[in-house]
């Protein structure tokens, strides 16, 4: 239940996964020079503009109008996503995003497990497209323990906000657990153990996804 005098959410609606994509983009904007440096430690450098890029496309798409159904918002995503973005982000967010909107289908709204089905299916796709898991010192790191989190609050009977709270703390929680790692997969594995002590900035971005979606529940 939630606090008193606020209202939990019982459902993500199309209307509030639209706002959660704005409030990405917004943070991904606001962090961008952040995710660079992060990338530019480990990586090609471009992670920060890359992904500004392609959440700027994104939501200039949405604003030309947009399906109410779920699976049609994130077809949407993931193709601009996939056209605009260079390096691995665009490839692994647009497989992401894919597989979300294959898993939550033709709805206008989301339950806590329906969510969580769909960012699963998000998961699958992401570790089948970069061969990764965790503990390579990826985006994964973050995604991962978010999930299980969310899916352990669902689990004992916790609501969706609770659950997205969950998810937002541990997701911060995997990207900061990064630092030490030694890189297995991606460009940052070319440096071997030169990458240990720099946070992945696929993480760090992921992380940002979950404090947008907690932001978008919260109003």
């Amino acid at each position: 239940m939630g606090n008193i005098g606020t209202v939990s959410n019982a459902v993500i609606t199309s209307e509030q996964l639209a706002g959660w994509l704005r409030r990405f983009r917004d943070l991904v904007i606001k962090n961008q020079t952040e995710l660079t440096e992060l990338d530019s430690a480990i990586g090609d450098a471009d992670h920060g503009s890359n992904m500004a890029r392609g959440m700027t496309a994104v939501i200039n798409k949405l604003d030309q109008g947009r399906s109410p159904h779920v699976n049609d918002l994130f077809k949407t995503v993931a193709m601009t996503l996939v056209t605009s973005v260079g390096g691995a982000s665009g490839p692994l967010y647009g497989t992401f995003f894919l597989r979300f909107a294959g898993m939550a289908g033709p709805t206008i709204e989301l339950d806590a497990e329906g969510l969580d089905m769909a960012f699963r299916a998000g998961l699958a796709g992401i570790v089948e497209r970069g061969k990764a898991e965790a503990g390579d010192k990826t985006m994964v790191d973050a995604l991962s323990p978010a999930l299980d989190s969310m899916e352990a609050v669902i689990k004992s009977g916790g609501d969706l906000d609770a659950a997205v709270t969950a998810a937002r703390d541990a997701a911060a929680a995997g990207r900061d657990a990064t630092v030490p790692l030694v890189a297995r997969k991606g460009r940052a594995s070319y440096l071997g153990e030169r990458s240990a002590g720099h946070m992945d900035p696929g993480a760090a971005s992921m992380s940002l996804l979950f404090d947008a979606l907690a932001d978008e529940l919260a109003g």
